[in-house]
């Protein structure tokens, strides 16, 4: 198994450690435009290797070439989000980080899964998919699973207990439109409409869509990177232990939920082909209004890309 990560930022080293650790990977290649960031980067986790009794290969480059036969590519690269902006801010901008880099993706690994993590999550993976050419199951946007598992952590903290208890799925797309699932959200099994009020529900969820924002808040020039880089650990782990196992990401979607011709994040299984089955969930009338919402939100980007 080879896996390439496109972007060398905080996102992408944190994941490329993520994955050395957990030695997910027989090679490792960390590319940038920043060549000099990605080689001293790498140098460095392949110090850390030893530590971790790991003897994945890594290297860091420039070169495209490097990428050639790569199994799975995470694309991490692009502009990061800064106090005030939006994700949709970034859309012209990391478009043309996207159109740069796919043409190069096409030359050297042609059968590679990928996972896009760049923002806006939901246009860029659409822009991925169509400039790409490739199978719509081998192009996956990472979000809702980030922030699923932000929700679960906000849930956790409230009740004060582990988060390994809390059951949720956050579907739609990864901004404002988000879609927290309420009515298939648990705790120990018990719904979580049994065990707090409607208001302390609402905060949770205005919380978890603000997430990123509220980091930013603290970190002034950067954004979120530890959680992001375990939500893409997860989904490669899935599709590299070909686990088939069930996790909330963004999807193209022919019918599914009555969309088509767009990328949503939707409930998806994945396994060693990348998707492998879409699952549609029973939601209420207003769960469905609000990600058709989401959906027409993603829809605007496109057509504007």
């Amino acid at each position: 198994m080879k896996i390439s990560i496109i972007g060398a930022g905080f996102v992408g080293a944190t994941t490329a450690y993520r994955l050395v650790e957990r030695k997910m990977c027989h090679e490792l290649i960390l590319l940038d435009k920043d060549a000099d960031m990605a080689k001293g980067k790498a140098l460095d986790l392949m110090q850390a290797a030893p530590s971790l009794q790991s003897d994945v290969m890594i290297c860091g480059t420039g070169d495209y070439q490097m990428i050639e036969n790569s199994d799975i590519i995470i694309i991490s690269a692009g502009f990061p989000r800064v106090e005030g902006m939006s994700r949709d801010d970034l859309l012209y901008k990391n478009a043309e980080v996207v159109k740069a880099i796919v043409p190069n993706i096409v030359k050297y690994a042609p059968k590679s899964i990928l996972i896009c993590v760049t923002n806006p999550l939901d246009a860029m993976t659409y822009l991925v998919h169509k400039l790409s050419g490739f199978d719509s199951k081998k192009v996956i946007g990472m979000a809702g699973l980030l922030d699923t598992e932000r929700f679960r952590a906000f849930i956790a903290e409230k009740l004060q207990v582990s988060a390994s208890q809390v059951q949720t799925i956050v579907l739609g797309t990864h901004g404002a439109p988000m879609v927290p699932i309420i009515n298939h959200t648990f705790v120990a099994g018990r719904p979580l409409v049994e065990i707090l009020p409607p208001k302390d529900i609402d905060d949770l969820v205005q919380r978890t869509i603000n997430a990123g924002a509220e980091i930013i808040s603290y970190l002034k020039t950067g954004s979120a990177y530890f959680a992001p880089a375990g939500a893409i650990f997860e989904m490669t782990q899935a599709i590299v232990r070909n686990q088939r196992k069930i996790l909330p990401a963004s999807g193209y979607l022919c019918g599914q939920y009555g969309f088509n011709d767009i990328y949503l994040g939707v409930p998806l299984k994945l396994n060693k082909d990348g998707i492998s089955e879409i699952i549609e969930i029973n939601l209420t009338k207003d769960e469905q209004l609000r990600l058709e919402k989401a959906a027409e939100h993603v829809k605007k980007m496109i057509a504007i890309l």
